[in-house]
């Protein structure tokens, strides 16, 4: 798997994201995780994502994607995966390319606290 770009875009040399949840799979002795990407067409742009699945549990990124980046979403899914499968909150890394959300049909009024 190749390097990501960096979030602060420089070549870094850590360990990246799926390779790490790979690494983490090999150690408990389960099957590879498999990438699938997901896109969204957003007005003129189409926007993208990824989600990994460890084990028959499907992660998805948090984050949409510009088309150059699609290697972003697939780190951030790795990232989410791996802080799941290692019980531990994620670092909640930004990668560049991040599309901001849109609000959807289904959260429109509602408020952000609780009942």
């Amino acid at each position: 798997m190749s390097q990501p770009t960096s979030p602060q875009g420089s070549s870094a040399t850590r360990k990246s994201w799926q390779d790490k949840l790979g690494d983490h799979c090999n150690m408990v002795k389960i099957a590879a995780p498999t990438f699938s990407i997901v896109s969204d067409r957003r007005g003129g742009r189409t926007a993208w994502s990824s989600t990994v699945i460890v084990q028959g549990q499907s992660f998805s990124a948090r984050y949409w994607y510009d088309g150059q980046f699609i290697n972003n979403a697939k780190e951030d899914a790795a990232e989410v995966a791996l802080g799941a499968l290692s019980h531990r909150p994620s670092s909640s890394t930004t990668w560049p390319g991040i599309i901001p959300t849109q609000p959807t049909q289904s959260t429109y009024g509602r408020g952000t606290g609780g009942v």
